[in-house]
């Protein structure tokens, strides 16, 4: 087991630079599936999620090279089409793999995913939406076989609700369909549009991505490329958010602030002052913070994965706030780790919760339910006085490159620890 261990109470300042983004990166790996042509990726992060997608793809039978965040992908002798449950139940986004496999082998077999407990979110949009391409689908002992007839034809989809997973599933399945794919009630978000970009490189006819329609026109074939990955803009909410807590200042490189526009709004809000080039964002937080009110919604709405990290920061701000969670139902389990530490929270319904501000947090062992309720309590680790111990490390590690050294760099008393 695996913990970090801070000792709270230093200002969060200096220049880090933002790691590639988890959330492009593995639908972005998925697509060497369908490209039999070598393929290689740059600014692909180091952590639990992208090692475990690029496992899966080897006992798939594709070769894979890492080197730096540089990774070569040739999938030209992939033969398995079936995704290991063990590890299909470690991460949530596997799925996007079966789209893949389904868009290029006509049939795939895999199990339900896995990942963080924050919610159900299940895959019956994922399932329908193939159904409507074409393909039938047979569940027996635990695993779903998918199998197109002859081949998938493309039709137009709509989403009963905008599924980020179930967007990026469609576009990897249609890309050699026969005829033209439209997706109706699509998700918007940043990474919808580089997955775009990085296909469209590679030959395929993907448009509108970024809207609530994509359209996807089949094509015959894909051609050997190289891309690199989009910012991680939740990973640079969170080191922005580490200084909001400590009052502190610092610039992040390699940012893109275009992608984050809607909490750059709610920082500003609460007193932090920013500043934004091309590829850097600077905040230097106030002495005394100001409450808001959040509420998370699809993109461009304020994102659902940044609620928890905002949460810690206001129990540091002036007033009361109110966080409403429209997404995940599951996502306010740091809430209670956060009241043992200190803060005063209401849990006001089932969705919903209020924060009274200006708690003075004092360093308690707590745990990780999932990924980003996890960073939310190293926030509070750090603005908490004495000694905070936060468990279930192993959570925050999947989807945070160096975590650990880029708040040492800026100042944080952090370390990684061990536990046998």
């Amino acid at each position: 087991m695996l913990s970090y261990v801070i000792e709270g109470k230093n200002k969060i300042e200096g220049e880090v630079k933002a790691s590639g983004s988890k959330n492009a990166a593995l639908p972005i790996i998925a697509t060497a599936i369908l490209n039999p042509e070598p393929v290689t990726f740059y600014n692909i992060p180091d952590i639990e999620d992208t090692r475990i997608t690029l496992k899966i793809l080897k006992l798939l039978g594709c070769k894979v090279i890492m080197n730096s965040g540089k990774i070569t992908i040739s999938s030209k002798e992939m033969h398995n089409k079936i995704i290991p449950k063990d590890l299909m139940h470690k991460l949530r986004s596997t799925v996007v793999l079966a789209g893949a496999i389904l868009g290029r082998f006509k049939e795939a077999t895999f199990s339900y995913p896995g990942g963080c407990n924050i919610g159900k979110r299940p895959i019956d949009l994922h399932l329908k939406a193939f159904k409507d391409l074409g393909v039938e689908i047979e569940e027996k002992e635990d695993y779903i076989h998918c199998k197109a007839k002859k081949e998938l034809i493309g039709t137009k989809i709509k989403l009963g609700f905008p599924s980020v997973g179930a967007t990026e599933n469609i576009i990897l399945a249609s890309v050699y369909c026969k005829g033209v794919t439209h997706i109706l009630n699509a998700a918007k978000e940043p990474e919808i549009q580089d997955l775009a970009k990085c296909l469209n490189k590679m030959g395929a006819k993907v448009y509108g991505a970024g809207t609530s329609r994509i359209t996807i026109c089949g094509v015959k074939k894909l051609h050997k490329t190289d891309y690199k990955i989009m910012t991680d803009r939740i990973e640079t909410g969170t080191l922005l958010c580490a200084a909001a807590i400590t009052n502190g200042r610092v610039k992040i490189e390699n940012a893109n602030p275009e992608n984050l526009l809607n909490v750059l709004y709610k920082l500003k809000e609460i007193g932090c002052k920013i500043s934004i080039t091309k590829n850097s964002i600077f905040l230097t937080a106030p002495k005394i913070l100001k409450s808001t009110n959040i509420e998370t919604m699809p993109y461009p709405g304020f994102p659902t994965d940044m609620q928890p990290i905002i949460g810690a920061v206001l129990t540091k701000a002036k007033g009361t706030s109110i966080i409403k969670e429209n997404i995940f139902e599951n996502r306010f389990k740091y809430a209670l780790d956060l009241k043992k530490m200190g803060a005063n929270i209401i849990f006001k319904e089932e969705n919903a919760i209020e924060i009274t501000g200006e708690s003075k947090l004092k360093g308690e062992t707590v745990s990780s339910a999932d990924l980003r309720g996890g960073a939310a309590l190293v926030l509070a680790g750090l603005s908490a006085s004495g000694k905070t111990r936060v468990e279930n490390a192993e959570y925050i590690l999947r989807g945070y490159e160096n975590l650990e050294k880029k708040l040492k760099k800026l100042g944080a008393n952090i370390i990684l620890e061990k536990v046998v």
